[in-house]
């Protein structure tokens, strides 16, 4: 079954969607979770049925249920909050292939470093007014500055998982 999605705008829902990552450290033996607070984004399903679009967190609002964990990420060690307040995901394009497979191609930025990032995620969820994509990829936070590592600790690539859901924008 191939899933249809309605063209024109799309408005990111904040309130069902939910962005994630998990990295191994301490040598592979703790992995440390956390999600971001604030997302938003839009995107525009085009004619041919391709979409383009954007989506963006708040880099601050990174959330590891550990305080000085989540202070010590917004610094200049990680994300460097005070200059690069914003993670940004540009979609360049994203193609429905196999069903509920969607290809995406885009640009990550983090820390004022955009780098190519594709992946396939799937529509778990799609009407004519609301879709819901899931992905899961991983990321090398290295070609992002974010190279701290004391100790040799935190080894790896970072994992972000994401359940963004999108609602028909009023025309």
């Amino acid at each position: 079954m191939s899933v249809a999605v309605e063209t024109g705008t799309w408005q990111l829902d904040r309130t069902a969607t939910t962005v994630a990552l998990k990295h191994k450290t301490m040598w592979g033996l703790v992995t440390v979770k956390g999600a971001f607070a604030t997302v938003d984004g839009q995107g525009e399903v085009r004619a041919d049925g391709s979409a383009v679009g954007t989506v963006t967190l708040d880099a601050a609002s990174l959330d590891t249920k550990n305080a000085k964990r989540d202070e010590h990420l917004r610094g200049a060690d990680f994300f460097d909050v005070a200059n690069h307040p914003e993670i940004t995901f540009a979609v360049r394009s994203a193609e429905v292939r196999d069903g509920d497979q969607v290809h995406v191609v885009g640009q990550l930025t983090v820390r004022g470093i955009s780098r190519p990032q594709s992946f396939t995620g799937r529509i778990s969820d799609a009407s004519a007014d609301a879709v819901t994509v899931d992905a899961e990829f991983s990321v090398d936070r290295d070609q992002f500055g974010l190279g701290w590592n004391q100790m040799g600790m935190i080894r790896g690539l970072t994992t972000v998982n994401a359940t963004l859901r999108f609602k028909r924008s009023a025309a």
